[in-house]
C-alpha cells in the first residue's frame, strides 16, 4: 500500500465550488484532510465525507482562529475568500487580511507549502490581442484582482524571508465546460484543476511560482509553458472541443470584450459608506 504524500493537508474555502471538486482528490493524498470555511457555508456541504476528513469552521479574518487552524498542517490548498469583484471592505477582510493571517500562521506553525488560488484578474486589463506570461507586470482589473496580486506578493515575501514555498495559480474560467467565447481562452476543466493543484503540492523546488491555470486551449492569451514544465503539469482537456457550442455567446461591446478581464470590467466602482477604511 502506497504511503500518503502528506500527514495533514488543509483546504480552505472547502464549501466553494472549486473546494468541493478538490476535496476527494486531496483526501487521497494525506492521512488527514482538514476542510475549512465559514460556519454557514460548511453547514451546506454535501455528505458524507470520508472518515479521515475533519471539518473545521474558521473565518480567515480571525487571526487567532487561523493560527489554531494551521497547527500540525504540512501543506495548504488555499481556495478561501471572496471569488468575485465587489466592494473593497469585504475583499480587504477576506482576501487580504485573511491571506496574511494564513501565511503568518504557516510561518509560526512550521507549514512549508501553500498552493493558493490567485486569478487571471491579476492581469485582466491586458488587451485580448496581447499574449502574456507570468513575467509580465500585473494589470489588475478591480478590487478582486488587486487582492490576488497582494496574495502573490505574500507568496514572494514568505519565500524570500521565511522559506515557505508557494504556487500561485492564476485560475481562469473553472467550470465544467466553457460558458462562452471568452471561456474558450481561459477555461480550466475540473480534471485539469485537480491535476494542477496536485502538482502544486508535489512538485519540488517551486519557490514562489506563479502559473496560469487553464486547460489545453488553442485560443489562450497566456504563455504558461515555463511554469507548467516546472510543475510537471500536462493538461488533459481542450476548450476547442466545446467551441461549436459556445463561440457565438458574446458579451456586449465595450472594455469587457477588448480586455482579458471580461465582465469584471463592467462591475464597480463602488461607493463605500462614509467612514469606510
Amino acid at each position: 500500500m502506497t504511503e500518503p504524500a502528506f500527514n495533514t493537508l488543509l483546504l480552505t474555502g472547502a464549501a466553494g465550488r472549486l473546494g468541493q471538486v478538490l476535496t476527494a482528490p486531496l483526501a487521497a493524498l494525506c492521512r488527514t484532510l482538514v476542510v475549512s470555511d465559514l460556519p454557514a457555508a460548511l453547514a451546506k456541504l454535501p455528505g458524507p465525507l470520508p472518515p479521515h476528513v475533519s471539518v473545521r469552521p474558521c473565518d480567515l479574518a480571525d487571526t487567532a482562529g487561523v493560527l489554531a487552524l494551521l497547527e500540525g498542517v504540512d501543506a495548504v490548498v488555499h481556495m478561501g475568500g471572496i471569488s468575485v469583484e465587489g466592494p473593497w471592505l469585504p475583499i480587504l477582510q477576506a482576501n487580504i487580511h485573511g491571506s496574511h493571517n494564513l501565511y503568518e500562521a504557516a510561518r509560526r506553525q512550521g507549514c512549508r507549502r501553500i498552493v493558493q488560488a490567485s486569478s487571471n484578474h491579476v492581469t485582466g486589463c491586458y488587451p485580448r490581442t496581447t499574449r502574456i506570461s507570468p513575467q509580465d507586470p500585473p494589470l489588475p482589473d478591480g478590487n478582486y484582482g488587486l487582492s490576488k496580486m497582494f496574495g502573490e506578493g505574500l507568496a514572494s515575501l514568505y519565500w524570500q524571508r521565511h522559506g515557505i514555498e508557494s504556487v500561485c495559480l492564476r485560475i481562469g474560467t473553472a467550470t465544467p465546460t466553457p460558458p462562452d467565447l471568452r471561456g474558450l481562452c481561459g477555461w480550466l476543466s475540473p480534471r485539469d484543476l485537480v491535476q494542477l493543484v496536485t502538482r502544486g503540492l508535489l512538485a519540488a523546488n517551486v519557490g514562489a511560482l506563479v502559473a496560469y491555470g487553464c486547460s489545453d486551449n488553442a485560443r489562450s492569451w497566456w504563455d504558461a509553458s515555463e511554469a507548467w514544465q516546472r510543475l510537471g503539469y500536462q493538461p488533459q482537456d481542450r476548450s476547442e472541443d466545446h467551441a461549436a457550442a459556445v463561440q457565438h455567446r458574446l458579451l456586449p461591446p465595450g472594455p469587457q470584450t477588448e480586455l482579458q478581464g471580461g465582465a469584471f470590467l463592467t462591475w464597480g466602482p463602488y461607493d463605500e459608506p462614509p467612514g469606510t477604511p
